[in-house]
């Protein structure tokens, strides 16, 4: 054995060579091709689940009052309060406003014009915080509503892809009162069939499932 031999042997005892398989850019760009066009292919599929998994069942059995979620306005969910008052669900409407040490003029104003405009006669506003987590804080004091106003049920109506995140909240919330929560979620332009098709829609969607994530499983298992 020479001493080129001996010093290999020897240095076989600290360190080993060994073969590495690496893909190509070309074999990463094809995957990646691959992966978009099944996704594109196929979205009808996934983007209905996702949306729905957003979404809670419409439930709006007669209740003692409706219960607008006016954390961010809209229009369209005083008009459906509206229709579902006329059908007889319920006679009383309430809103949340915002309010700080005393009550939000801006708020109160914005929510009185959706209100006047959609046709709804008269509502009771409901002042809550805005405390982070803002949405538990609320509803919470409006828990304290409803039992101050001997309130038993509520139908809930909401933007469409926040209202499964609403719906599991007000549950948590109010079932420490006994009072029983239906759901109406409500769709504008962006629904769970056609979210993909905007930016906006998936940026909304995006956002919606955080916070669903979010409450779901760092706010509730938490909370006394």
């Amino acid at each position: 054995m020479d001493k080129r031999t001996q010093r290999s042997d020897w240095r076989g005892y600290l360190f080993y060579r060994k073969e590495v398989l690496k893909t190509t850019w070309a074999l990463r760009l094809s995957i990646a091709f691959l992966l978009l066009l099944v996704a594109f292919s196929t979205k009808s599929a996934w983007s209905v689940s996702i949306g729905e998994g957003l979404t809670c069942l419409e439930h709006a059995p007669k209740s003692d009052a409706l219960l607008i979620e006016n954390f961010d306005p809209e229009y369209l969910v005083f008009e459906r309060t509206a229709a579902l008052e006329k059908a007889g669900v319920a006679s009383r409407v309430l809103v949340p406003v915002e309010a700080g040490a005393l009550p939000n003029g801006v708020s109160e104003g914005v929510a009185a014009v959706m209100a006047r405009a959609a046709w709804i006669p008269s509502y009771e506003p409901i002042p809550v915080p805005e405390v982070e987590p803002i949405t538990l804080n609320a509803v919470k004091e409006i828990r304290d509503y409803l039992v101050k106003e001997h309130i038993r049920s509520v139908v809930v109506v909401t933007d469409g892809f926040r209202s499964r995140r609403s719906l599991l909240i007000y549950s948590y919330v109010l079932k420490q009162a006994n009072v029983d929560v239906g759901c109406v979620p409500v769709f504008g332009l962006k629904t769970i069939h056609n979210w993909t098709d905007s930016w906006h829609g998936i940026q909304e969607v995006l956002l919606q499932s955080v916070k669903l994530g979010y409450y779901r499983f760092y706010v509730l298992p938490f909370v006394a």
